[in-house]
């Protein structure tokens, strides 16, 4: 028998229902950091007062599987089934709001079989025309719980931006319930976009890797890049600090996006994502997506080059393997598997810019995307240009440090975390 989407969706969903109570779990002992700290992501402290910001408020919540409590429970769910709260719409961002769809594909308008909610499509959706769904849903107020990935390339920080957008010019309030950044919040890295390059893996000038939450993001983009503000409340966590890795907060990890299925391909996807821009192969329809680069006809010098750039944090193991769909579909192909050995240590952007040095320089059959992908990517065509007249990793990095340092200056009145 074949399954439709929708008939998935109600299959797969109906036991999240029927397990739906109205109280979230506090957390356990050990279920946090050491030293006595334990996170709570700004849900797990908007649901212990009583959903006392929702008091009153009709509201809708953008949000996909990665909305959930630290008993794997989802959010929408805890909230339906608590009179409590309002909650009247739920808004699907890119792979949708349950998770089923690809990359570049959400789930459509359906009503939620869960918990018969109606559920709207956001993806590639904004402005006015966004504006109007939100109006159409009935909603007063937007929330917004999504776990990001900490790359500006990433959807949902621009799902985010949209939104509040759209809010904005729908007159509603927008509330963000923030959850850690998994790759720390220490520093931002990377070139910053230039306005002429946005898309919807970059629509406003920020560094490649950002280094902020999704609370510290709206802030930012509230303040700096809206043409006019939106109604904003953030519900800060609580035990994070900006050194964290995902794997101090005692959350569970659920995949955000079909190719993110770890915390540590976060580690490495602000670097290697940028082989979306070339014709190697960035690891989909692997087991390590971003982890495993490769294209046919690539052997083991491209491992042995990247090593002898001595990379803070990570080596290089030539590696062979057969994607299982997207580029080299069932095919064998050689490249690298990156190994971090010293996350503190690790620079995912530097580690990026050499390996796509390398390759380059060790296979001949290297070549950028036609449509110049890559410019999107980086935020500017000085990544590809530098690269392609022989730079070194050296001098490509130094080339967006004053674009950065201005970035960083910018970031820091906005971060609500030490």
């Amino acid at each position: 028998m074949r399954l439709s989407r929708r008939s998935l969706l109600a299959t797969t969903t109906a036991a999240v229902a029927a397990s739906a109570a109205p109280a979230v779990a506090a957390p356990g002992p050990g279920s946090g950091h050491g030293g006595g700290r334990t996170l709570r992501t700004g849900f797990e402290r908007l649901a212990a007062d009583g959903y006392a910001l929702l008091d009153g408020r009709r509201v809708g919540v953008v949000t996909n599987p990665t909305g959930i409590t630290r008993d794997v429970r989802h959010i929408v769910d805890v909230m339906h089934a608590d009179g409590r709260v309002d909650l009247a719409a739920v808004f699907g961002p890119e792979h949708g709001f349950r998770g089923t769809a690809q990359a570049g594909g959400s789930e459509g308008r359906y009503d939620d079989p869960a918990t018969g909610l109606p559920v709207y499509d956001t993806y590639l959706k904004s402005g006015q025309a966004l504006a109007d769904i939100f109006t159409a849903s009935g909603v007063d107020t937007v929330v917004f719980d999504i776990q990001d990935a900490g790359a500006r390339f990433y959807t949902y920080i621009w799902t985010l931006f949209d939104c509040m957008e759209a809010a904005q010019l729908a007159g509603l309030s927008f509330v963000v319930l923030d959850r850690p950044n998994p790759v720390t919040g220490r520093a931002a890295l990377g070139p910053v976009l230039q306005k002429e390059f946005a898309t919807f893996v970059g629509r406003q000038p920020i560094s490649q890797a950002h280094g902020m939450t999704v609370a510290e993001l709206a802030l930012l983009f509230n303040e700096e890049f809206l043409t006019a503000p939106v109604a904003l409340e953030t519900v800060k966590m609580s035990g994070w600090k900006r050194s964290d890795f995902y794997d101090a907060s005692g959350m569970p990890w659920v995949p955000p996006s079909p190719n993110m299925p770890t915390p540590e391909t976060a580690l490495v996807y602000a670097g290697t994502c940028l082989f979306e821009g070339t014709n190697l192969s960035e690891g989909r329809g692997t087991t390590r997506p971003f982890e495993l680069l490769g294209a046919e006809g690539v052997d083991g010098r491209w491992a042995a080059a990247a090593n002898e750039l001595g990379l803070a944090g990570v080596r290089f193991r030539e590696a062979y393997f057969a994607p299982t769909f997207s580029k080299f579909q069932g095919k064998t192909i050689g490249g690298v598997q990156l190994h971090v050995h010293d996350r503190e240590a690790f620079d995912p952007v530097r580690t990026g810019i050499g390996l796509l040095i390398t390759a380059k320089r060790s296979w001949s059959g290297f070549a950028w995307r036609e449509d110049n992908w890559i410019d999107k990517l980086t935020g500017s065509t000085q990544v590809r240009t530098m690269i392609d007249a022989g730079a070194d990793t050296d001098e490509v990095v130094g080339g967006w440090q004053q674009g950065l340092a201005a970035f960083r200056r910018k970031r820091r009145n906005h971060l609500l975390y030490r």
